[in-house]
């Protein structure tokens, strides 16, 4: 092989290692995400719940005047 080939391999290489490692990072990223949206919903879906019941009640009260 020639010089100019092993240095374009080297290089190549390098950049797949280095990409390959950006998207694991982004992975993981990602999947905290995920999790801190499931523990958000978990932890307002019943204040919005709640907030749906009471305008629900709200509705039908003003609907009776």
């Amino acid at each position: 092989m020639s010089t100019p080939a092993i240095v374009w391999m080297v290089v190549g290489l390098t950049t797949t290692i280095a990409l390959l490692a950006c998207f694991a990072g982004l992975l993981r990223h990602v999947l905290l995400l995920y999790r801190t949206l499931q523990k958000f919903q978990e932890d307002v879906q019943p204040v919005a719940d709640e907030i749906t019941a009471r305008g629900g009640r709200a509705a039908s009260r003003a609907a009776r005047r």
